[in-house]
């Protein structure tokens, strides 16, 4: 079991989780879903946890980068993040309603019931740790930048690394027998397999919508720079296929520059954009997460709403600063924006994690290889300003 990945980890979980459920669903199927209750609540307990330390050391990072190349790199990354959220919405809005024609996880059936509950409160509300970490990241940013004062700049290091060992070493190692209690459950109820059903159909949807947007990023960045799109985007699929392993944007960072640099991209700007990007540019996550959230509420019968979703999408390219340097990190910092805005139940956010875990490798590939296109882009504007 060690030296499986994370994925058939989460994929033998969902085929133990339906077993248990359909053959099993009492004292066994019960202790099951007991353990997922517990975990569902330590999830909640961590998200403003989640959210601290890693947006609070991100913000305040940015202090050592310079400054204009600094906006540039970040005003196109955020850009790029923010317009493949919003065409992802209105994308699976129009096709992930069609496929799923009633909703799957609001039946009448009844499940598992947990044979104890255990409240663990978060210590402060989602949109309350969002404030604070903008406060404090900008006010350390600030003190870094004007009296030189790194004290609580490495106290904030320090915990945004215990807060990663906590994902890495608890988190994400149980959530094969989280998801597992979550299936069992459905598969109890009787909806363990037209949820999968769905699963398989959005994920082709969001590797396509992945593919749209790259082709769509680098016939842009190959304009600007005079570069076939195709052979640029060629170019970076040994970055590509290295996240595809990886799952993680920073361990990719080494084959990122290399790619980066043999689309003639300058030494100078791929150095400094590329490992930014990796921190800050996620269009494919956020491609990923409107997809997988739209299908969790059409599965509960509900339609999704731009309204909601705006400001879900701004959001989200900030409160996930920083995550790309753990498998599955984007989705941890994305629970507490799908709880506090668009409503998310536990059960909810426990199918969140199970959709977008199952294909978070494409989404690092997707996120890492436009970040070649946004070198190029930066590139150019720095290549006509030497000129």
């Amino acid at each position: 079991m060690k030296n499986m990945g994370l994925i058939p980890k989460l994929l033998l979980g969902i085929v133990a989780g339906i077993i248990i459920g359909l053959t099993m669903p009492g004292h066994v199927g019960r202790v099951l879903y007991t353990f997922t209750q517990i975990f569902g609540q330590l999830l909640g307990y961590i998200v403003p946890l989640i959210i601290i330390g890693f947006i609070i050391p991100g913000i305040a990072e940015l202090g050592e980068k310079a400054g204009k190349l600094l906006g540039a790199t970040a005003g196109i990354a955020y850009l790029s993040t923010l317009a493949a959220g919003i065409v992802a919405f209105f994308i699976s809005s129009l096709i992930i309603p069609a496929i799923i024609t009633e909703g799957v996880a609001a039946t009448d059936s009844v499940g598992l019931t947990p044979i104890i509950e255990l409240s663990i409160p978060p210590i402060m509300g989602v949109m309350t740790a969002l404030v604070t970490a903008f406060i404090f990241g900008l006010g350390i940013n600030f003190l870094r930048h004007e009296e030189s004062k790194t004290a609580l700049f490495n106290f904030m290091e320090e915990f945004r690394t215990i807060i990663v060992r906590v994902i890495t070493k608890v988190i994400i190692p149980l959530l094969p027998f989280y998801i597992a209690g979550i299936f069992a459950d459905m598969a109890a109820a009787g909806d363990a397999f037209t949820t999968l059903r769905v699963f398989g159909q959005v994920f082709v949807l969001i590797i396509l919508m992945h593919v749209g947007y790259l082709l769509v990023l680098y016939t842009i960045a190959g304009s600007r720079a005079g570069k076939n799109p195709l052979v640029a985007l060629k170019n970076m699929l040994p970055a590509y296929a290295t996240a595809l392993g990886t799952m993680s944007s920073a361990a990719t960072i080494p084959v990122t520059l290399r790619s980066a640099k043999s689309n003639q991209v300058s030494e100078q700007v791929a150095d400094f954009v590329i490992p930014l990007s990796a921190t800050i540019h996620l269009a494919g996550s956020t491609i990923t997460l409107v997809a997988c959230s739209i299908a969790v509420l059409a599965m509960n019968g509900m339609a999704p709403v731009f309204g909601d979703y705006l400001p879900f999408i701004v959001l989200l390219g900030v409160t996930m600063v920083a995550a790309p340097g753990v498998p599955g990190g984007a989705v941890m910092a994305a629970l507490g924006l799908l709880s506090s805005i668009l409503g998310f139940s536990e059960a909810n956010l426990g199918l969140m994690i199970a959709l977008y875990m199952a294909q978070d490798s494409f989404g690092t590939a997707c996120n890492v290889t436009g970040d070649g296109a946004i070198a190029l882009i930066i590139d150019s504007f720095y290549q006509k300003k030497t000129a």
